[in-house]
């Protein structure tokens, strides 16, 4: 068998239907679309604002302005008193424990932010890709420290 030599099964496809070829063709003079109207008028048919009298499809629809960015940074937010909860003193504090500690499946599920809700008795060291300023001083004056990491293509 040659490339030239390949063709369809029979009956797997259907030649188009040729309209408006006149009368002997089945479907000549009015080509299927009836009589007069707009729908007989080329360019008709996929206008969606006009319904008859009825609200329009697309007024239906809520407002939907603006657009979402597909590249967008969505942050993992992890709290000062969520560290507080499930770290000991001295701890390391990094995308990778976080995630085995579980606030996120994977390391590389996103940036990581550090926020600044509840206390910090404990010093800890956090890598981090953002902290908030309370967030900083909390780890800071517990005694720990804070490393600001690189937010990478991936994430």
């Amino acid at each position: 068998m040659k490339l030239h030599e390949i063709k369809p099964v029979d009956g797997s496809r259907r030649s188009r239907k040729r309209v408006g070829r006149g009368i002997a063709a089945g479907q000549g003079k009015t080509a299927g679309r009836g009589t007069k109207g707009a729908g007989a008028r080329s360019g008709s048919g996929g206008q969606l604002y006009r319904e008859g009298g009825n609200l329009p499809f697309v007024r239906k629809l809520p407002f939907k302005r603006g657009f979402t960015s597909l590249r967008r940074l969505v942050y993992v937010v992890v709290n000062v008193d969520d560290i507080e909860a499930r770290f000991e003193a001295g701890a390391e504090v990094n995308p990778e424990t976080l995630a085995r500690a579980g606030f996120m499946k994977d390391a590389r599920d996103g940036p990581v932010v550090v926020l600044g809700r509840g206390g910090l008795t404990k010093a800890v060291n956090v890598q981090a890709h953002r902290f908030s300023e309370g967030a900083l001083e909390k780890i800071n004056g517990a005694g720990g420290s804070a490393g600001v990491l690189e937010v990478g293509p991936n994430e």
